[in-house]
């Protein structure tokens, strides 16, 4: 398989022209300080030399041999440790962190595009990282004084990992059935007793240490509170001690990501520390959750960027058949891309991951508001952005990631189906962001019933507002695709309205219509990023020529292929839920 580059001239655009993040950070004192555009480029560009050297290579040898385990231990693929040594001593895990505790403290706007090119390297691989800095967030945003002096420099620094532990056998999405319980101690802490599944990097061989976020119920209590445990025992030195009680009952199987250790974990006597206040542990864990379903979006981003140059590097090199009307070399066969239904795939791969990257990236900028910005009213206005995108930024970026690999594989044709190409490994890595950290479908539910019907459409029509003030900049030669932006947000404004004024006689309709609500507002949402894509390569005075044409023409491909599926998901939620709901159970 071909080296994977990331796109950075297409990432500096976006930061520069695009979303003007300049300016952006100059707003937010804590960034402000720490990062110019200048800076965040070479970011990008050494992030982007390590991926394609050190972490690609790992990918399909990674899957190849898969984690081990003899009991006892968890061991990675062969390369890992040494690669995740390296990763961490450049400062990747910690990249976003708190400086007070090591960390580097990027803007997450910077961090989602380190993000996307390790995701491209490796799935597997990246997945290692994300959950420690997930873990890192959490205990820095709810932990005490003493947990975050105490745990955040060693998981910043990569020398310990993170891993969230929240499924059980009977609990998956409703976590209200969990049965892992917590008996207090005299000296402040719990005693751990419970096993939970499908942990992501519950154990392994990268690091010395794994801390685990818990969620259990205090005993006595039906509410769920959430833990720090780790897997060794850690003094007031910072110091590893004995075993903590925290063991590996055994390692998933699993269709894809091979090299990611999912783990049965087993929790007998563990010390634990409560994070946050008693019952309360799905707010502390929902911090962490909102950043790793960003992440996990990025995942689908990053498999679909990976996928597009796979797919468009061999459709170049594979001859098949002749170009329509002809050979224009009078070649006995020519390359695949000549061919109008390989274009049309190729095309609508980019078309959407280049508009997904803009997406990540404003909810990663939205985060950042949340937690940086000047004045609390600012940082109120990001915080129901951030909330109003976060799922679609997982179910969207993650649906269209997956779609994307399936699309390249179709590219390769019976290629695509022999594991030496690499792209049936992308298919099977990507499956999974479609269902975990929530699965799409909920993410579409909690979209619909809590971020628009939640406050009657106030938040989406706002945002909709700003995004209408960002198109009034637009050269004139876009009115048209202005005009056409704007009737779409008004329809979906109206038949969203429509759903909203049946929510309480209808309890069973967001439900039925979600997913279409969800797709439709993205696809939407796309639409915006490419128009201001177009504009502001238009603009440009720096860029490529062949960069700015490419950017209009795509911009038409969007338009003219994919925005139309905005009226036909509207059309689906109008149609209400009667064809979903009326069969009886019995029936399926």
């Amino acid at each position: 398989m071909n080296p994977i580059q990331a796109p950075t001239l297409e990432m500096n655009f976006l930061l520069q022209q695009v979303f003007d993040a300049g300016n952006v950070w100059q707003k937010l004192p804590a960034i402000a300080e720490l990062l110019d555009l200048e800076t965040a480029s070479a970011i990008l560009e050494e992030g982007s030399r390590f991926c394609s050297e050190q972490i690609q290579p790992l990918n399909q040898r990674g899957d190849a041999q898969g984690v081990g385990f003899d009991g006892i231990q968890v061991t990675t693929p062969a390369g890992y440790p040494e690669v995740f040594r390296q990763y961490a001593a450049g400062g990747w895990v910690g990249l976003c962190g708190e400086p007070e505790f090591g960390g580097m403290g990027m803007p997450k706007m910077l961090g989602v595009l380190l993000d996307e090119m390790g995701y491209s390297a490796s799935n597997a691989f990246t997945l290692y990282g994300a959950l420690t800095a997930g873990a890192a967030l959490c205990i820095h945003a709810h932990g005490s004084e003493a947990l975050k002096a105490l745990y955040l420099p060693k998981l910043y620094s990569g020398e310990w990992a993170g891993a969230m532990d929240m499924t059980e056998p009977q609990a998956g999405s409703d976590l209200r059935n969990i049965a892992t319980r917590a008996e207090p101690q005299a000296d402040g802490s719990y005693r751990i007793n419970g096993s939970k599944m499908f942990i992501t990097g519950g154990d392994h061989d990268l690091t010395s240490n794994v801390i685990h976020l818990v969620l259990a119920k205090i005993q006595g209590s039906d509410g769920i509170s959430l833990f720090l445990v780790p897997k060794f025992k850690v003094n007031a030195a910072g110091d590893i001690g004995d075993a903590n009680g925290v063991t590996v009952g055994a390692i998933e199987h699993k269709m894809g990501l091979k090299g990611s250790a999912t783990c049965v974990m087993n929790y007998d006597d563990a010390e634990g520390y409560l994070i946050g206040r008693a019952n309360r542990g799905l707010i502390c864990m929902f911090t962490m959750m909102n950043y790793e379903r960003l992440s996990i979006g990025i995942q689908g981003l990053g498999s679909a960027q990976c996928a597009y140059q796979m797919a468009t590097a061999y459709a170049k090199e594979r001859l098949q058949g002749l170009a329509a009307g002809g050979s224009p070399t009078g070649a006995k066969a020519d390359p695949l891309v000549v061919h109008g239904d390989v274009r049309r795939m190729l095309m609508s791969i980019r078309a959407l991951t280049e508009a997904g990257r803009a997406l990540a990236m404003m909810t990663g900028m939205q985060l950042d508001g949340a937690k940086y910005a000047a004045t609390e009213s600012e940082k109120q206005q990001a915080s129901k952005f951030a909330a109003l995108l976060t799922p679609v930024a997982k179910a969207f970026l993650s649906d269209r990631g997956f779609d994307a690999c399936v699309t390249a594989q179709q590219v390769f044709g019976g290629h695509g189906y022999i594991s030496e190409t690499g792209i049936e490994q992308l298919v099977r890595d990507t499956r999974i962001a479609q269902i975990y950290e929530g699965t799409n479908g909920i993410q579409a539910i909690d979209f619909l019933g809590r971020k628009l019907a939640g406050d009657n459409l106030a938040t989406v029509t706002e945002f909709f507002g700003l995004l209408q003030q960002q198109q009034q900049s637009c050269a004139p030669i876009f009115v048209k695709e202005q005009q056409q932006l704007q009737q779409l947000q008004q329809q979906f404004l109206d038949v969203i309205a429509a759903v909203n004024q049946q929510k309480h006689d209808n309890p069973a309709l967001i439900n039925a219509v979600a997913v279409d609500a969800l797709d439709a507002f993205g696809y939407l949402l796309y639409g915006h990023f490419w128009l201001m894509m177009a504009d502001r390569a238009l603009k440009a005075t720096e860029l490529p020529a062949a960069f700015v044409s490419g950017k209009q023409q795509l911009c038409h491909y969007y338009f003219a292929k994919q925005l139309p599926k905005v009226a036909m998901h509207l059309a689906a939620v109008a149609a209400g839920d009667d064809t979903v709901m009326q069969p009886v159970s019995d029936w399926f």
